[in-house]
Order: C-alpha cells, then structure tokens, then sequence
C-alpha cells in the first residue's frame, strides 16, 4: 500500500493520553461548570481566558528560543484537544483555541523577524488576547473569494472590507486579517491596537454567546510595509482546511457531550412503567447519534493524519467538513427530541449545545490546528 493511502494509527501517543487527561479535567472543571451562567450572561467568565493559559496551548507550537515549549506542531493533537476542550463548552473552547490558531499561522508564514516580534507576546504570564478575522457578512459568501480588500499605496497599504463572527474581536490587540491583496492574491495583514478606520462590535446570535464574537469593519486603513504577514503569499486553501479540521473536531465534542448526557437521560426517564429506552424509536435515534460521531470522529481524525504526514488532506478536510456540518445539526436536533418538552427547557444543558452545533455550518477561519 502507497504512503498517500496508508491507514492511520488510531493509537494515542503517552504524551497525548497525558494531554487528554489534562484537557478533560480542566473541560469538566471550568468549562462546563461555567458554561450555563456564561450562556446566559452572553460573556466569558472574566478569568476565564487567563485561567486558560494553564493549558499552554499556544505556548507549545512556538520555539523555545522565542519563549515557547518547542513542540513540535501536531493536527492530531491539536484536534483531539480541541474536542475535550468543546465537550466542555464550545463557546470557551473557541476562546481558549483561538490564540493557538494566530500563532499557527505566524509560524506558517510569518518572516523570522515577525515571529520573533509577535510570538513571545503569547509567552508571557498574561493572557494576550489575538485572533484572526476571515470570515465576511453575506449570504453568499466564498471562502475563496474574499471582498475584503488591501491595496499597496506608497510604502505600506490600505485595507477596506468588513469580517464577522471573530471571536476574541472586540478585544483582540492583535488581528489577522485575510484580505485580497489587489492584483496579487489572498493575504495576511497584522493589525495592532487601535487604528484609525477600524470599528468593532460585538455580535449578539443564537449560539456561540459564551465566546465574544465581533463585526470588524475597515475603512480606508493605513498599514505600514511590515503589516503584511510574511512575503504576501499564503497558501488559503490549506489555511482554510486547517481550519475545518479544528472546526470539525469542536463539533465532536459537543456531539459526544449530547450522546452522553441523552443516554443516561432516556435510560432514567421513565413512561408507562418503563424507561423511555426501552421503546425502538428511541433507542435507534441514541444508536444513530452513536454511530454518526463515531463517523465524525475517525473523519476528523484521519484528515488531520494526513495534514501531519504532510499528505495532500484537502479532500478529506472538504468531506468532514460537509459531514460534520450536517450531522452535528442532526444530533443537536436529535437531543433536544429525545429530551421532550425537557428539551425546550433551559434548565438542561441540550438545549445550548443544539444552538452551539448549529454554528458549525456557518464558520470559517477559525481554530486553525
């Protein structure tokens, strides 16, 4: 069998088995058990995102001669602890993953000049608050063919366009904006601080509201010649597969959260003398949720095995993506169903965790692995 269709080793490395341990006790303490209350305030706990750095996820990627822990970058890893970290909370893992995503992409193409400037800042004892801005606001949106614009005037630029569903936005101090650069292709174009032109705002939607989304929206702004990140090529395609594959892993874990908690919910709620288990119809709707994020799973798995390989992983990024898409929605809406008029109650967790999957149809350009 040729290496570009070898099967994948399913088997956990030592050290990644510690890192899951690790993940999920910190899932379990801190996200879930904050993740309601942050819900319904529509904002992260107000420790939350230093509290993370306990984690040191953006800290491994990036060289020790820069601060960091020197490992070397894995998707695999990344993906599996971005679905403990989502069986937590989606909302909170996404803020927790979101600076690991901007050092991911700094080290893919940043200058060395640049990753010595930008990454010890995520390095030191206080949470450095960094995301990217892709994403744009229309129903037609292309991930391929961006509308926000940058173009060369003397020696630096000026970027035009508007993002949406940035997490970290409103407070980001460092932006990555994935821009078309006039007449030469997609960009990346660091944006720090305030800058004359960008305006902020957060978003209110149906999921997400643990996490703070923003509306970028950049009018005739003046970067200087060192905002463009590297030598203005960047490969965004597999920025964004890169992506799918973090986004795709988010959705297993909340989907594995749903599994979990409708399981013991139909085996202890009872109807007509008997738990509700006992009755086909819904016991196939559990074994289906069952199969589906195994399915998701091993999906995930497998692109991101290849992305590690080196291999070409844009197709199998694209099919997880499309299958993850659809079937998280399912299971939410399955969940919320098993649950019966609970589901529509807001004192079980089901209920944020359909409105959190939903998303997964919808965003792009985050929790680059």
């Amino acid at each position: 069998m040729s290496e570009s269709t070898a099967l994948f080793d399913l088997t956990l490395s030592d050290e990644q088995r510690m890192n899951q341990d690790t993940m999920r006790r910190f899932a379990s303490a801190e996200l879930r058990e904050q993740a309601r209350e942050a819900d319904e305030a529509g904002a992260m706990p107000g420790d939350f995102c230093q509290r993370s750095m306990e984690l040191g996820l953006a800290l491994m990627p990036i060289p020790e001669a820069l601060g960091g822990a020197g490992v070397p970058r894995s998707p695999v890893s990344n993906v599996l602890n971005a679905e403990d970290l989502a069986h937590g909370d989606m909302g909170l893992a996404l803020a927790a993953l979101t600076p690991l995503a901007v050092v991911n992409t700094i080290l893919d193409y940043g200058t060395e000049a640049q990753q010595e400037a930008l990454l010890p800042r995520f390095c030191g004892e206080e949470f450095y608050p960094a995301t990217i801005a892709f994403k744009e606001p229309r129903a037609t949106f292309n991930p391929g063919k961006l509308e926000t614009t940058a173009r060369r005037e003397g020696d630096g630029f000026v970027l035009n366009g508007r993002k949406t569903l940035v997490p970290l936005g409103v407070e980001a101090q460092l932006l990555l904006v994935i821009a078309e650069l006039e007449g030469e292709g997609p960009a990346a174009f660091i944006v720090e601080g305030e800058v004359a032109g960008l305006e902020r705002s957060a978003s209110r939607n149906m999921g997400l509201r643990t996490v703070q989304v923003a509306d970028l929206s950049f009018d005739n702004v003046a970067l200087p010649a060192s905002a463009l990140l590297g030598d203005g090529t960047i490969n965004l395609q597999r920025f964004i597969d890169l992506s799918r594959l973090g986004l795709c892993a988010l959705g297993v874990g909340v989907s594995r959260a749903v599994l979990e908690y409708v399981t013991e919910y139909v085996n202890e709620r009872e109807a007509f003398g008997e738990p509700i288990s006992h009755r086909q119809s819904v016991a196939f709707m559990v074994a289906d949720i069952a199969i589906e994020l195994d399915a998701m799973r091993l999906m995930v798995w497998q692109a991101a095995s290849r992305a590690e390989r080196g291999e070409d992983f844009h197709k199998d990024a694209v099919m997880a993506q499309r299958f993850c898409a659809d079937k998280a929605m399912e299971i939410g809406t399955n969940g919320v169903q098993l649950l019966g008029g609970h589901g529509f109650c807001r004192e079980h967790p089901v209920e944020m965790w359909y409105r959190n999957l939903r998303a997964i149809a919808i965003l792009d350009g985050v929790a680059t692995v």
